[in-house]
């Protein structure tokens, strides 16, 4: 049996080593390192397979989300709402930007905002709601932009972890995560679904105006050189990781959907293991159907309810099995974030996941001989 991975990386690699040994190599031939083809290229494929009328790259998921916000013109105490539930880059460009970061639970079954704590959380100075599609399930967006659209707030979706996946409206209509709500964000950090081989993201809007605000914004605030528009900031996806995420944008629905068939056999094996909870839809299905695109499991995460959560963790990493405890600590438990205003009654779905959750090996390289021992060296300790 191959070695197993939390994320194989370089098994991805050698499936495209020519062609991305053989690209890279055309970009340093060049000289083009910024801003140069390769990005616009990316930019116009991925406003393709997205269906979003403009994609603004950027040097990474955190950069993209906090320009997103200073593109949005929010001003230092204005409110943004996000989940308790996620990694602190979400509320870490709140921070940053001397908004008010507002943290909310989640529900217990997607792990994604929980609407009703949104609602409760709003205010006369909330401005914006940024829900965090994790694990690689959209939020509840309709609901969301329901509310949203209620109270006249911008909705600043993080999509770092859900890039190719699908929200489906009560009407039938689909739209990729990231294209709903007035501006998306994501990430290209090498172990995303779509990753590169070092730091990326964009910025995603159909709005027009808002689209060349952020684009100067990445650039120094610069539309021509040396004249500078808006107050902006270094942040430019370079040439050699927009030609490689060119090269692997047409792989993304079947990196997916290898992500999916890994994520089915885990069901399936801990199907009838009461003291485990898998992953659940949003959309209301409550298995990985064949033509799901809901769900593209960039981390796949249990529940362990007999309390050997931490036993169950270091038992697979003694067995060669790596997993990791994604989140274990809450945002509003966090030295650099706590607040008077936060009670813990507030966040009781988040306070008993992060004594629950544990994600396991997820990646497009993993094979049946591994799925199997990871699922039944877990059920042999669990039973």
């Amino acid at each position: 049996m191959k070695k197993i991975q939390m994320v194989d990386l370089l098994g991805q690699y050698d499936k495209i080593q020519e062609q991305v040994d053989s690209k890279i190599l055309e970009v340093v031939k060049s000289g083009a390192y910024i801003n140069g083809p390769e990005v616009h290229n990316f930019q116009k494929e991925l406003e393709n397979y997205l269906g979003v009328k403009n994609v603004i790259p950027c040097a990474n998921g955190t950069d993209a989300l906090q320009i997103a916000m200073m593109g949005l013109g929010l001003k230092p105490g204005d409110e943004v709402i996000t989940v308790d539930f996620t990694f602190a880059a979400t509320v870490e460009v709140i921070a940053l930007l001397q908004l008010t970061p507002v943290l909310v639970d989640v529900e217990k079954d997607t792990f994604n905002m929980n609407i009703e704590a949104l609602k409760k959380a709003i205010t006369p100075k909330t401005k914006a709601i940024v829900p965090v599609h994790l694990f690689g399930q959209c939020a509840n967006m309709e609901a969301i932009l329901e509310v949203a659209n209620k109270h006249n707030l911008f909705v600043i979706e993080d999509t770092a972890q859900a890039i190719g996946a699908s929200y489906t409206f009560k009407n039938g209509t689909k739209k990729k995560a990231g294209t709903i709500g007035n501006v998306g964000t994501t990430s290209f950090f090498p172990s995303k679904n779509l990753g590169c081989y070092g730091d990326g993201g964009a910025i995603f809007t159909n709005d027009d105006e808002l689209a060349h605000t952020l684009r100067g914004m990445v650039n120094h605030g610069m539309y021509k050189r040396y004249y500078h528009d808006v107050v902006g900031v270094n942040s430019r996806l370079d040439s050699i990781q927009a030609a490689i995420l060119n090269l692997k944008l047409p792989h993304l629905d079947a990196y997916c959907d290898a992500r999916r068939k890994a994520a089915r056999y885990y069901n399936n094996a801990f199907k009838n293991e009461q003291n485990i909870v898998t992953p659940k839809m949003g959309n209301g299905c409550n298995f990985i159907c064949d033509t799901c695109d809901c769900h593209v499991f960039h981390q796949y995460t249990i529940q362990v309810l007999n309390g050997k959560r931490n036993e169950l963790h270091q038992h697979l990493l003694d067995n060669g099995i790596p997993n990791a405890i994604y989140y274990p600590v809450a945002l509003h438990s966090q030295k650099a974030y706590s607040d008077s205003r936060y009670k813990e009654e507030d966040f009781k779905v988040t306070n008993e996941l992060i004594d629950t959750v544990l994600s396991l090996p997820m990646h497009t390289e993993l094979d049946n001989e591994q799925l199997d021992f990871i699922t039944k060296t877990i059920l042999d300790f669990i039973k």
